[in-house]
This record gives structure tokens, C-alpha cells and sequence, in this order.
């Protein structure tokens, strides 16, 4: 069975030292188009939020696939 994920995401903890990176970030599937997502955790007047930002997932260019080497595992 396919487990179907069109209009769910999932965030991921970002382990980086920078602190202007996201804490988290992960993928976002909205009516079947591939996004790619990133959250903070920041301070305002209420408490604490998450601030999104959403952007069209990276596809791979044929180069990158040209200097993958050949004797991988799968």
C-alpha cells in the first residue's frame, strides 16, 4: 500500500550553529506540488510563535546527477 501525502508536511529539528537558520525545516505537499519549509521559533508580545516560510522544492539539474559516482550502494 502507498501512503498518499498530498496536502500533509513534516518539520524536522535543524541542528546548525547558525543562528539566523531555521529551527526546523522539512517538506510540504500541497495539492500534489512539492514544497520545501522552514520554521522559527520566535518572541512577541503574546509569547512564543513559529514564523513559515514556504518555497517550490529544489529539482535536481542533470549535472549534479553526472558527478554522483558510480559504485553507489543502491
Amino acid at each position: 500500500m502507498q501512503y498518499n501525502n498530498t496536502n500533509t508536511g513534516v518539520l524536522f529539528k535543524n541542528e546548525s550553529d547558525n543562528e539566523k537558520a531555521p529551527a526546523y525545516k522539512g517538506k510540504i505537499n500541497v495539492n500534489g506540488k512539492e514544497y520545501e519549509l522552514a520554521a522559527w521559533i520566535k518572541e512577541g508580545k503574546t509569547g512564543k510563535f513559529m514564523s513559515l516560510k514556504v518555497q517550490e522544492a529544489k529539482k535536481p539539474k542533470a549535472q549534479d546527477f553526472a558527478e554522483m559516482p558510480d559504485d553507489l550502494p543502491f
